[in-house]
């Protein structure tokens, strides 16, 4: 098993209610819901130059578990942002 972060952008429309208290009770049912959070402002730091611009279209991430990227990809499904239109990055967090 390895850890997939799903991060929500804001390109989608407005979400249900409580869709995201339902949608991690399904994750934890399942035993693969490792975390996640709404996003932020914030900054970005450059030690030297100047920093990259804020990627402001990032609005929440959640962190699971699953054997490969495509069963990660169909825990997508129910994600209240993805439902409602917003594009959903699948990235693997591979053990550095």
């Amino acid at each position: 098993m390895a850890d997939y972060i799903l991060l929500m952008h804001t390109d989608g429309g407005p979400e249900a209610g409580n869709a995201w208290e339902a949608y991690t009770a399904k994750l934890n049912a399942l035993g693969v819901f490792r975390g996640g959070s709404s996003i932020g402002s914030g900054i970005t730091l450059r030690k030297q130059g100047a920093p990259g611009p804020l990627a402001a279209h990032l609005a929440g991430f959640i962190r699971v578990e699953a054997p490969n990227l495509e069963a990660a990809q169909k825990l997508a499904e129910g994600n209240p942002a993805y439902e409602a239109g917003a594009t959903v990055e699948v990235r693997e967090l591979p053990e550095d």
